[in-house]
């Protein structure tokens, strides 16, 4: 196993992490001992603290709790419960009570939307919450029982598998893609993931042979294999079924990738909120070391060496984004690279990296065992084989599903049972919402490609909290790094504030859908270009949402100018017309 140096810098991160979970924040004096050992400036590493919303300079209770704030878990009745905590604990939401045994918060979203409202408990899930739930985390809390010892019951995940297709139905042996491998050669490997027709599951939907033919290409003395397990985007929790229950797959995916393009080192960088399943995951690997599926001489062959390192990510959703995910791995904070160059050729340490989801480098596996025709079996031409989705909200059987791509949208509903549907929110809150007139609409590359989230909404949901949700997520996750979306997340937000309380006019709208399309030209990453989604979507198919919230007058200001004048007008005494202006705003 790969062990980091204590003076790499790279390193920071998984240090600040650390810390964070030994003393609940981040002590000044530490601060100032990582800056001496790492050569940091320490300026630089509280930059990297407040980047990080999982890391703090101020002291977090001995209980750090956070509810899902997603839609769907305020769908289930969150934030009610949220409150109810608050109440018999005496502490208010976003506060530290006075005796720092707790701290109540609200964070995006845990990856457990198939079964909420949840919340995380020092990092460990707590699913399925209900008031008794919620009155037994109080009781537990204010007799300080150690966490070790609450009931196993309330940390339950479970698998929630409700739909299998080909590949959650196929068996698979561990070693057996490698072996495969090694006797046929990484060009027979490549060719047969060519065949099948295997894209980036992440969404974006790029070749996953060319991507590693691409990388094996360059000249370079070291090349990184990363796997994207920073499964942020809301409604979306496939990854985290896969972890669980496939992590053989994956990592016999990545190693599969190393033999390729001569890697000797890979990453799976692993979401902050999935902290619970680290423990497990490095279980695995060390078996998979001591089988000679990891390490040196792999499978008995000399000069295939490679092994993998578990990277906690902590509480940053744009670290998604493959660049800034490399950024954060490299211990900085996780603002995306101005591309090209491409990962493939500069990515970890500027070294050529590939960098693959959950999802692809498991089905990479399973094709390298089963055959190209078996993945095409299922599909379109355009787009082969299955996906995951992570279906929630208002259905009966929300869950984990497997579709062959070119499955319509109302086949979908139809299986998870969900009735009255007045609109699916298409992956995550950057994705696409869809009306009933659309759900003909079928699931793939060609039409509506997902990174797995499927939000189903009925008819009794004001359509318009959903829209205002995701609106505010983007604005909280903005790295902050470009002016278009780092003040255009914040106008978005304010500009529908107006629409929610009804003193918007049609010239809001207007600006509002302006707006969204000047962010989607000039942002610099995937995160400004998809952050006005959800209100340019709502605009064009959901109109009546909208227009259904405005005032009678044609314009009210969103800033009065001359009640901003007031305070100055308080201090010269006077109150005459000229000290007013006429219309009063801006």
């Amino acid at each position: 196993m790969h062990t980091v140096q204590e003076n790499d810098p790279s390193n920071l991160l998984q240090r600040l992490i650390g810390l964070q979970q030994a003393f609940r924040h981040i002590p000044s004096d530490a601060i100032d001992h990582l800056a001496e050992s790492l050569g940091l400036s320490r300026a630089f590493i509280l930059g990297v603290i407040q980047f990080y919303s999982f890391l703090h300079s101020s002291p977090r209770g001995e209980y750090d709790i956070l509810f899902s704030d997603n839609i769907t878990d305020q769908m289930q009745g969150s934030r009610l419960l949220a409150q109810r905590l608050a109440s018999k604990l005496g502490v208010d939401i976003g506060r530290t009570r006075d005796d720092r045994r707790v701290t109540l918060d609200y964070t995006s979203c845990t990856g457990m939307g198939d079964q909420g409202p949840a919340a995380l408990v020092n990092g460990h899930p707590i699913t399925r919450l209900t008031m008794e739930r919620v009155d037994q985390l109080a009781a537990l809390i204010e007799q300080a029982v150690p966490l070790d010892n609450w009931p196993a019951e309330l940390f339950q995940v479970s698998a929630g598998v409700e739909r299998r297709d080909i590949v959650l139905n196929s068996d698979y042996k561990p070693g057996t893609a490698i072996l495969r491998c090694l006797e046929e050669g990484a060009e027979e490997l490549l060719r047969r993931l060519e065949q099948a027709g295997l894209r980036g599951c992440g969404g974006a939907g790029f070749s996953t042979a060319k991507k590693w033919r691409f990388c094996a290409s360059t000249e370079s003395a070291e090349r990184y294999v990363v796997c994207n397990a920073d499964e942020g985007e809301p409604g979306t929790f496939k990854d985290r079924y896969l972890l669980q229950a496939h992590a053989d797959r994956l990592f016999e995916g990545m190693t599969l990738c190393a033999a390729v393009i001569g890697a000797r080192r890979g990453f799976l960088y692993l979401r902050g909120e999935y902290r619970y399943l680290l423990g497990p995951l490095q279980q695995i690997l060390q078996q998979r070391r001591e089988n000679s599926l990891l390490g040196q001489a792999i499978l008995g062959r000399d000069g295939f060496d490679f092994d993998i390192d578990i990277h906690l990510g902590a509480g940053a959703y744009i670290c998604g984004e493959e660049s800034a995910l490399i950024e954060s791995l490299e211990g900085k904070r996780g603002i995306p690279r101005n591309r090209p160059p491409f990962p493939v050729t500069q990515g970890y340490l500027g070294m050529p990296t590939v960098v693959n989801n959950v999802e692809t480098l498991a089905n990479a596996a399973l094709i390298a065992q089963q055959g190209a025709e078996w993945f095409r079996s299922v599909g379109t031409a355009q787009s082969p084989g299955s996906k995951l989705l992570s279906i929630s909200g208002d259905c009966e059987r929300p869950g984990i599903y497997e579709f062959p791509f070119g499955t319509p949208i109302s086949e979908i509903l139809a299986a998870c049972q969900a009735h009255h549907t007045q609109a699916v929110q298409i992956g995550g809150a950057a994705g696409r919402l869809i009306p009933p007139a659309e759900f003909n609409r079928t699931l793939a590359f060609e039409d509506l490609a997902t990174g797995g989230s499927f939000m189903v909404f009925n008819q009794s949901r004001e359509l318009l909290n959903a829209i205002d949700n995701f609106t505010r997520f983007f604005r909280h996750e903005s790295c902050g790094f470009c002016t278009p979306c780092r003040v255009g997340t914040t106008m978005l937000t304010k500009q529908l504030g107006k629409v929610m309380v009804g003193h918007a006019t049609s010239k809001d709208l207007d600006e509002l859908g302006t707006l969204g399309s000047l962010m989607r030209q000039t942002s610099h990453c995937g995160l400004g270009q998809t952050a006005a989604n959800p209100i340019l979507d709502g605009l064009e198919k959901f109109p009546d949402i909208f227009q259904s919230r405005l005032r009678s007058t044609s314009f009210e200001p969103a800033f009065d100018l001359d009640a901003s004048l007031e305070e100055a007008r308080a201090i010269t005494g006077r109150s005459d017309p000229g000290a007013h202006l006429e219309g009063g705003g801006v």
